[in-house]
Parts: C-alpha cells; sequence; structure tokens
C-alpha cells in the first residue's frame, strides 16, 4: 500500500514547480502585451498582434526550417549509430565493451560548451567550414547518447530465447530482426527519437561553435533577445520552441508507458 505524502513534501514540490514554470508562463504572458518596449506587471494591454509579426518574419523562418531540417538528420543519424552500438555491446563480448558504452554517453555528460570548442577545434585542424552539415554532426554527438541509452536498455531487457528460437526455426538474421527484434526494440526508437529531436531542436551552446553563419531558431531567438521592441516577437518565438519541445517529450512519456503496461 503507498503511503500518501506528507504536507512538508507537497509544499516543497509546488515550490519547486512554481520556481521552475512561473518564468515561462510570464514569457507566454508577455507575447500578448499591447506595447512593445514596455515591461510592466501587469502588461498595459493584451493583443496578438504580435503573432502574425513573428510568424511572418523571413529570418524567423530561415531559423525555423534550419532547426527542423538540423533536429530530424541528427535524430536519423542519432538512432541508426546508436541502435548499431547498442547492439554491438549487448550482443558482443570484446575487450572495451565499457569504455565504449562510457565514451558514447559521455557528450551528453560534458557541459555543452566543452563539447563545442572540441567539435569547432577539430573542424578548424581539418580545414573545415562550418555549414548546415557541422551542425548536423555537432548534434549527433549527444543525440547518439540519447538513443543509445533508449535502446540498449530495452535490448537489455529483451529475452535471447525469443531470437534463437527463432534462428531455429529457420528464419534468417534479417528475417529475426525485423519480425522478432525489431517489435521489441520499438517503443525505445520512437522515445529515443522524440527525445534526441526535443534536444536537438533547442539546443544552443554546441550550436554556437559549429554553426559558423548559420542561424538556427534558438540562435536567431537569442541574437533578438536585447531588442526592446522586438520582446513581444522573441516571447511569441519561445512560445513556439517550448511548443515543438514539449510536444515530442510528452509523446515520448506516453509512449513509453504504455510500451511497459503492454
Amino acid at each position: 500500500m503507498r503511503e500518501r505524502a506528507g504536507f512538508g513534501l507537497k509544499a516543497t514540490s509546488t515550490l519547486v514547480l512554481l520556481f521552475l514554470h512561473v518564468p515561462i508562463l510570464l514569457v507566454f504572458l508577455y507575447a500578448f502585451t499591447s506595447e512593445a518596449a514596455t515591461f510592466t506587471f501587469p502588461p498595459p494591454g493584451l493583443t496578438t498582434k504580435w503573432f502574425p509579426i513573428a510568424l511572418s518574419n523571413p529570418e524567423m523562418q530561415r531559423a525555423l526550417l534550419l532547426s527542423l531540417v538540423v533536429a530530424l538528420v541528427a535524430t536519423a543519424i542519432a538512432l541508426v549509430l546508436g541502435s548499431l552500438a547498442a547492439a554491438a555491446v549487448w550482443k558482443t563480448k570484446f575487450f572495451g565493451r565499457r569504455a565504449v558504452s562510457f565514451f558514447i554517453i559521455l557528450p551528453i555528460a560534458l557541459p555543452g560548451i566543452i563539447t563545442g570548442i572540441a567539435l569547432n577545434s577539430a573542424f578548424n585542424l581539418a580545414n573545415v567550414q562550418l555549414a548546415r552539415w557541422t551542425i548536423i554532426v555537432g548534434h549527433a554527438t549527444f543525440c547518439v547518447a540519447i538513443a543509445f541509452n533508449n535502446v540498449v536498455a530495452r535490448m537489455r531487457r529483451t529475452s535471447t530465447n525469443m531470437l534463437e528460437a527463432s534462428a531455429d526455426l529457420g528464419a534468417t538474421g534479417t528475417q529475426t530482426f525485423r519480425h522478432v527484434l525489431l517489435p521489441q526494440l520499438a517503443p525505445a526508437l520512437v522515445t529515443g527519437g522524440m527525445l534526441a529531436f526535443a534536444l536537438s531542436f533547442d539546443e544552443i551552446i554546441v550550436t554556437t561553435f559549429t554553426a559558423g553563419s548559420y542561424q538556427t531558431l534558438p540562435i536567431w531567438l537569442f541574437s533578438t533577445l536585447f531588442r526592446p521592441r522586438q520582446r513581444p516577437v522573441t516571447n511569441v518565438v519561445a512560445m513556439l520552441i517550448v511548443a515543438i519541445t514539449t510536444i515530442p517529450i510528452l509523446l515520448a512519456q506516453r509512449f513509453n508507458r504504455r510500451a511497459e503496461e503492454s
């Protein structure tokens, strides 16, 4: 029988949630302010005029498109490489297996500025010009860790007896993967992909060192943040970023819960 949380725990949890989310709610509120350069509480008036202005901004549209493309491509690369690495760690035994797992996960544990500086230095040493694909490479380095963690955890909960039974019944390796292993890994792949997409879409630190003259949506937002008359526009775009990153996380959580219950 589960014990009920005490008043102190409930009060502390409520305060923590308010501390985390009230600033976000204020950003949402000031996306509707009628005065661009005014930042008083309560807002002098409410309007929706900033939404079409923000959404029709050509620079914002280009940055949004670049962020979506980078996030989708980086997620696809991460799912392929992360799944292959997870399969190698799970299925085979070799010298340095633990070290391989550690180095795959390391980029997500390191501060973003360290990863960004390392990638920027590597590109400079190789005389590689910073472009869209260098942003994708930078994002894929930490997205691989997300995909790897989800897939290897799922693989460790998968019985090898099913794979052996499939082989005993005459199935090829491709058939076993398609009809036996892939359905078991599907929840982890979907969850890992959604989380990797959300993480890539709003990433700014690594992107700063790998983007060159290109602007993703978070970088564009940061560059307009200190323009007083652009403040409502930045708040609208911030709402858009929160929506795009929150929805995949909520879907991943729900999908993962359903997979565990089934």
